[in-house]
């Protein structure tokens, strides 16, 4: 409750009976809330001598910093590379829907489409829970394109930025770019993307490892669905996986890597083995399609029509795997199982790891003092109970 010496008048919710993660450990602490904002228990005691005016008891649950996907491509029967006639509802739809399954922010994802697509998605003020657009394609190698439609990938044959603005129209929303550093042309493009601040990605990508890691050196510090499109691990030349252990990343920077823990895309060993060499870099994303969230049968996913059959998606008519239908608790649970790791790293690696990817962890993928309120109520079995953005309960199980 404020009190003469209060800087603000807003009331102020106090969750007790709690484990809440912080410092990458889960604390007996209560967790204070004002305004949309994570407050500091002891400035509101000592400075303003303010107190809550509400208590929710937790039932000794777990508190967690909202998950972060930066790989969706939509779900429930939207597609975000579609653009059809109202593109904010759809976006609405899938992130009112995912809230269930704990996620607070993601990034609409894009693959592979002609121009037109990406001019009229982007023209779109999207203003919600999200953080930014994700356009994975269409500068991606042919021979590793997965189910990303062939006759609208191109190379930079105007010398990369030409390219870019030319195929996607602006950049204003765009908060991460996958590309194959392969391709002739790419170091400026990854110098481009990067000098603005958005993250560029490798993925669907023939690279070998000493292409990689020019384009780390020249920006790159992202890699999507590690494993999935790109050359197999080869002790020779480990490619794009040898990112994990390269001793040719500098100074300073941090490679992070997605991770789709599907139990479909990546075997449980490949999982255990690129968490142990690089734990601080693992980001859970679901790759969700249309088809998240529907029955089986046949979907859309930007150009390509999908199969769904059981937990697979595949590009119809073949064994190719299209994105995944998993939600993001789901990946949350099933690489706690099968990765042995605490509690604390499976929720971070859904919820610090993005935020760090994105540069927004002074805001988002945290508990600490002055962050958004997005926050998750998880029991045990990492199942979520309840989900609150801007410190206001959004759903509930």
């Amino acid at each position: 409750m404020p009190s003469n010496k209060s800087v603000s008048d807003a009331p102020i919710t106090q969750f007790v009976s709690c484990r809440i993660l912080k410092d990458h450990r889960l604390q007996w602490e209560d967790l204070w809330v004002r305004e949309g904002k994570i407050l500091n228990p002891e400035k509101l005691f000592f400075d303003e001598e303010g107190f809550a005016d509400h208590k929710v008891d937790c039932g000794n649950k777990i508190i967690a910093p909202g998950f972060i996907d930066v790989q969706i491509n939509g779900g429930y029967g939207i597609d975000f590379s579609q653009a059809s006639g109202d593109i904010r509802r759809g976006v609405a739809q899938v992130a009112k829907k995912i809230l269930e399954h704990g996620v607070t922010s993601f990034c609409p994802t894009l693959v592979t489409s002609p121009p037109d697509i990406y001019h009229k998605v982007q023209s779109v003020h999207l203003s919600l829970p999200f953080i930014s657009i994700h356009l994975e394609g269409p500068f991606i190698s042919e021979q590793k394109r997965g189910a990303h439609p062939p006759k609208f990938l191109r190379t930079f044959k105007a010398g990369g930025v030409a390219d870019l603005m030319e195929t996607y129209g602006h950049l204003d929303n765009v908060a991460l770019v996958t590309l194959a550093p392969e391709l002739a042309n790419s170091a400026a493009a990854i110098r481009e993307l990067s000098g603005r601040g958005i993250v560029v990605s490798l993925g669907h990508s023939m690279a070998d490892l000493s292409q990689a890691e020019e384009a780390v050196q020249n920006g790159a510090i992202f890699i999507t669905h590690l494993f999935n499109a790109m050359l197999p691990f080869h002790h020779r030349d480990p490619g794009i996986v040898g990112l994990l252990t390269s001793d040719r990343i500098p100074p300073g920077r941090m490679v992070y890597y997605g991770m789709i823990a599907d139990g479909i895309h990546t075997h449980p060993a490949a999982l255990r083995i690129a968490h142990r060499a690089h734990p601080a870099g693992l980001v859970l994303v679901t790759d969700a399609v249309t088809a998240m969230g529907l029955p089986p049968g046949q979907h859309s996913l930007g150009q390509q029509q999908i199969d769904i059959q059981g937990l697979h998606a595949y590009v119809a008519g073949t064994t190719t795997l299209s994105g995944s239908i998993a939600t993001m608790d789901m990946c949350v649970r099933h690489f706690r199982e099968v990765s042995g790791c605490t509690v604390e790293a499976a929720l971070e690696a859904a919820s610090l790891h993005p935020a760090q990817l994105l540069g927004v962890s002074n805001r988002k993928g945290t508990l600490e003092f002055g962050t958004d309120a997005d926050f998750i109520v998880l029991d045990d079995t990492l199942t979520v109970r309840e989900t609150y953005i801007a410190g206001q309960q959004v759903w509930r199980k």
